[in-house]
């Protein structure tokens, strides 16, 4: 039985969407075949490849365990003990994700001329990220069953006991997401690294384009780069187990049990103060110095404005490209009608993978198109767009998926039934029903759009100052206290992000 037009051209809308995000997985392969095998092992197999990677092991072993350290203990106080103010603690550990990466260590390095090397990029590193395995976490503690807790004390366990024989192993999935998460992040960053002098990757690859212009040493090094996101995608894949997590059935109404801190109360007060003062504190102290260091001048309108203009302008096209892009994928995944049932998973794959990817691997993919064969798209608007669109379609893709599921099939069949056409039924029925989803995709891409430095860097047109950018260039001239407004202005337009993650992370929790 040959399927509807309509399930077909939706299909080969998400297969025609697929094959253009897996662009940068091509522009890798042709790097490597159009340099020859010999070039190839002369630019990977020496000394500067084996200290990137050598620091990037570092990287990864002492800032992801640190962060995934610190954001379970901080959601265990909050979401399981007596901790007074737990509410406000909780929404604190999340606030850090409202800060750019690259703002936090502009904070950092100007408090702390000093600060540099592994533990310099691993402080502000931790002091960033940790929000992003903080949130799931958290939303998991406040999901699990308590009778399994209850079962275990019946059992003659202790406290400690229950914590690491029945909670931790409940809360793998979150904690190994979360954990890839941050070591994706980690890989991709750009001007944290920067800023603390410490080389990664990106760093390595964005000075060789600025160096040799599209060079094949920066597509080699972009090659293992890719290979180690990989490599991190197939670890959390295969180490995260099978194992059931979700109960049958409702079950009875328990409440959750609240564990005193007795006299564990003022150490864990002094955690959660010192994590909040350090990750909140420091970058509005820091702001706030800057500010009033350069006082009413540092307030340039005439350049801040544009600034707004331009990063509001291409956010908000980023943001409604991207949503579109994601619309046939996460139609197909949900409804997945007959002969693409089998498809859609995969199609949906292409999307998470090449969306683990760094900004720097999409931007140089870009350049490289264009240059070679599309010459009149080399920095425009279109490809910067297209650039957004491709690195955070995942984000959309989330949310939209969520929004469609809600969106019962029956109306659309109903919608049919009464005259309308497939397209029109969508529309009108299904996008409607499905509108908190899609505007919470268009929010969420547009703020990440809005962060967005490697690929606006090197792919913006001619005359193109984002706040992110514009931020870049002033620190780079270690002119701060100018660039003081750019931050501001850019932990505001976070500042929604943020709350929006927060509250969806209790909701989800039916808190």
């Amino acid at each position: 039985m040959n399927p509807p037009p309509f399930h077909t051209a939706v299909g080969f809308l998400a297969m025609a969407v697929a094959a253009l995000a897996l662009l940068p997985l091509g522009f890798v392969v042709w790097a490597a075949v159009h340099a020859g095998w010999q070039q190839v092992l002369e630019l990977v197999v020496r000394p500067r490849i084996g200290e990137l990677l050598r620091n990037t092991a570092l990287l990864l072993l002492t800032a992801v365990p640190t962060c995934t350290a610190l954001a379970l203990a901080l959601a265990w106080l909050t979401e399981r003990t007596n901790l007074p103010g737990a509410r406000w603690w909780s929404w604190l550990a999340a606030a850090p994700l409202a800060i750019p990466a690259f703002v936090h260590s502009y904070a950092w390095v100007s408090a702390i001329p000093s600060i540099g090397g592994l533990w310099g990029a691993t402080l502000t590193s931790v002091l960033a990220y940790f929000p992003f395995i903080y949130l799931p976490v958290a939303a998991s503690l406040r999901r699990l069953d308590p009778a399994l807790e209850d079962v275990a004390s019946a059992l003659g366990y202790g406290p400690w006991a229950v914590f690491y024989k029945v909670v931790l192993p409940q809360l793998r999935l979150p904690l190994w997401g979360g954990a890839l998460l941050v070591g994706l992040h980690l890989l991709a960053e750009y001007g944290l690294f920067v800023m603390v002098r410490y080389d990664t990757f990106t760093t390595a690859i964005v000075d060789q384009f600025q160096t040799t212009f599209n060079g094949a040493g920066a597509h080699m090094m972009a090659g293992v780069l890719v290979l180690c996101c990989l490599f991190l995608l197939l670890l959390e894949g295969s180490t995260r187990g099978q194992e059931r997590y979700a109960r049958l059935g409702s079950g009875s109404a328990r409440v959750r049990t609240v564990h005193a801190l007795g006299w564990w109360l003022l150490p864990a007060l002094l955690l959660c103060a010192a994590t909040s003062a350090l990750s909140i504190g420091v970058p509005l102290w820091t702001l706030g110095r800057w500010l009033v260091a350069g006082g009413l001048d540092v307030w340039r309108w005439a350049e801040l404005l544009p600034s707004v203009g331009q990063t509001l302008l291409w956010s908000l096209c980023g943001a409604v490209l991207t949503t579109v892009l994601a619309l046939p994928v996460a139609w197909l995944t949900v409804r997945r009608p007959g002969l693409w049932r089998r498809w859609a998973r995969w199609l949906e794959g292409c999307h998470y993978v090449v969306g683990a990817l760094p900004g720097i691997v999409v931007a140089l993919a870009l350049v490289t198109v264009t240059v070679q064969t599309l010459r009149p798209l080399y920095q425009t608007a279109f490809t910067l767009v297209l650039a957004y669109a491709m690195l955070f379609l995942p984000r959309a893709l989330v949310n939209l998926r969520a929004g469609l599921a809600q969106a019962p099939e029956e109306l659309e069949q109903a919608a049919r039934s009464l005259g309308r056409t497939p397209m029109q039924a969508l529309w009108q029925i299904t996008l409607r029903l499905a509108a908190p989803g899609v505007a919470s995709s268009i929010s969420m891409v547009f703020l990440a759009c809005a962060t967005e430095l490697t690929a606006t860097l090197l792919l913006s047109p001619t005359g193109t100052n984002t706040l992110a950018t514009q931020f870049w260039a002033l620190t780079s001239e270690i002119d701060y206290a100018a660039a003081a407004p750019y931050a501001v202005l850019m932990v505001l337009l976070s500042l929604p992000l943020t709350w929006l993650l927060y509250v969806e992370s209790r909701r989800s929790a039916g808190v």
